[in-house]
């Protein structure tokens, strides 16, 4: 445990904005599950909408530096061809 002010509060700090981060974390992998659960019951529509929340999180998440953003740019690509794929598809 720290003794100097500035450190205890650095742990406070810390431990909050991780809590937060994982918040993001979690709201992104959300999003994209949603995703694909509805590319699975052949709603496609629903999925679009889906789509773009998903990359306004992936993005956000990003501009956060919470995940890289070459991590960003592959969860966006691996969406878009499930979706690409599920179309074609049907």
């Amino acid at each position: 445990m720290p003794n100097i002010k500035s450190a205890k509060k650095r742990v406070l700090v810390n431990d909050k904005k991780t809590e937060q981060n994982k918040a993001i974390r979690s709201a992104v992998k959300t999003a994209m599950k949603k995703v694909d659960a509805l590319i699975k019951e052949n709603k496609l529509d629903e999925a679009k909408v889906a789509l773009s929340a998903a990359f306004a999180a992936i993005d956000s998440a990003a501009s956060k530096n919470i995940i890289h953003a070459n991590n960003a740019a592959n969860k966006k690509s691996k969406l878009a061809k499930k979706v690409d794929a599920a179309a074609k598809a049907e």
